[in-house]
Formats: structure tokens, sequence, C-alpha cells
């Protein structure tokens, strides 16, 4: 497998679990370089980057996938999104010295999973539970228990910029060729997983060695890209439906307009000029250019 960000999932021939492996080094750096995050929570991002390709195992949409972690306490907030694509990314409003363990930043507090669908008509869904548990995998697992009743073993790694995950989830025991005990078998062998393994051993390797004596078979796997949607043409866009007298008026006070995007922290400056040649090149383009593009 030589791309450096994948998904990979895989099934059980007896239908009882599937599953999925994530890895993810490229871009990990780059999008969280405008953001001055504590280590703790910086590491809880970068958990949340690795969880979000798994959650598209249930994905039979096109659209996105919002997962949203609200505090009680210190940490106000915690989001991470996904879409049918595999693009990622995630942000966080918390104090920049903010540090401690999961249960000391978010224990208590609520997750929610939004899924968006993009095809008009069709609306979104929305689950919430208490944040539970002792990691970012746990209160994952919980999700999926509580809220689901689908059992699931949920296991995240970082080391550095390289992240990664892995997810093994029964299927309706009453559609398999398969048993509980059978279940409960996979999921001993899954348990034994570790960080370093997970990070490091190339992942049909991994499912070799975890699962050497079950039928597993595995998908093609599937690029991600941790990358924020953020971008000057969408922020012209923006400035063009405020209008120039409005963005004239930022011009004048200010000498410059700045927009700074809420996920990755990248400043987007525009300056006098830059402003004249977006509003002018509008003009000659007419309104259903301005639209399109």
């Amino acid at each position: 497998m030589t791309q450096s960000n994948f998904l990979l999932p895989f099934a059980f021939e007896n239908q009882v679990a599937h599953g999925a492996i994530v890895q993810v080094e490229a871009g990990v750096a780059e999008f969280f370089a405008h953001r001055p995050y504590s280590e703790a929570v910086g590491r809880l991002l970068r958990e949340a980057l690795a969880a979000m390709p798994l959650f598209t195992t249930h994905m039979r949409f096109e659209g996105r996938i919002n997962l949203q972690f609200q505090g009680d306490r210190r940490m106000e907030l915690l989001v991470a999104q996904i879409d049918h694509h595999l693009n990622a990314r995630a942000m966080a409003k918390a104090p920049a010295d903010l540090n401690g363990s999961f249960t000391e930043l978010l224990y208590g507090g609520i997750l929610a999973l939004l899924m968006e669908p993009s095809t008009e008509g069709v609306p979104a869904s929305q689950a919430l539970v208490l944040i539970e548990g002792d990691s970012l995998s746990q209160a994952l697992e919980g999700y999926f228990e509580r809220s689901e009743q689908l059992p699931t073993l949920i296991r995240l790694a970082v080391r550095g910029d390289r992240i990664a995950g892995f997810m093994l989830q029964r299927m309706p025991l009453q559609s398999a060729q398969g048993s509980q005990d059978d279940w409960e078998h996979l999921w001993t062998l899954a348990s034994t997983l570790t960080p370093d393994e997970l990070l490091d051993v190339e992942p049909t390797r991994l499912l070799d060695r975890l699962f050497h004596e079950d039928a597993v078979r595995v998908f093609d796997a599937r690029p991600v890209q941790v990358v924020c949607r953020c971008s000057r043409a969408g922020i012209s866009r923006m400035l063009l439906s405020l209008g120039q007298k409005e963005v004239d008026e930022i011009l004048a006070e200010q000498g410059r307009v700045s927009v700074t995007c809420e996920f990755c922290g990248q400043e987007h400056v525009f300056t006098p000029h830059d402003a004249h040649e977006l509003f002018k090149a509008a003009d000659e383009s007419g309104p259903e250019d301005d639209i399109r593009h």
C-alpha cells in the first residue's frame, strides 16, 4: 500500500462483524500549523481526525459527518468533520494553555453526531449522548452502544503528527452466519492491538496478525486527506455577498480585510487593491458568473 493516508475497510465472511483501519500522516502538521493548541488539546484533535474516517463505514450518502464534543469545563468545544470524499478537519475552542486528561477536559459533556446529506430534500439526522469513559475511543464506543445499539471496539493512536485508528463493530446477528460467541472471539483478539502496532504495521499484515484463523474480506483502500475547505475563492464569494460598500468601510477602518478560518486558523488577507480587483472582475463577469464561480 503506497499512499501515506488511507482507510482500509474489512469485513468477516461470517457477517458477524466489520471494521476499518486508518493511517494518516501527510497534511496533519500543516493543518495545525496556524493554531496554538496545547499538547493535550492537540492530541485530542489528532485522535478525532483518526476517528472520523472510521465513521464513514456507515456513510451511505453524499454529504458530511460532524462529530461534536461540548464540554461543561474549561474546554468549550471540539468539532471534527469528514465528507464522503474522506476530506477531514477538526478544531477546538479552548484556552491555549489548557491541559489535562480526557476525563478532566470533556467528561460529563455532550457528544453529538450529525449526518448531513448534501442531496436536496434529504433531512439531516442527529444523535446526542453524554460523554463517558477515560478516553476519546471509549466515548465513541459508548456512543455506538447507547445510540445505535452496536457493540464496537475503537482504538486510536497518535505519535507526533502520525495518527491511526481501528474499529471493529458487530453486525446484526439475526442476519449473520455466526453467533455472539464468534463476536466475543473477534473482540478478544482485537483488544490485544497496541498503539505501536496500529501506527507502524501495514494494515493487511495487521489484520492477518490479529485474525489469522478467521476469514476476513479486505476491501480497496481509500485515500484520506486532512485539509480545510476554506479557500481564497470562498472568502472572495463571501466578500462579494457583503457588497462593495461594506467592504470599503472595513478597508477605510482597518486598511485591509482579514478573515481567519475558525477551523484551520489560516488568515486570508485582502488589500485595498485585492478588493478593488475582486469587485471589478465581478462587475465585468456579471451576476451569473459570480454565482457559478
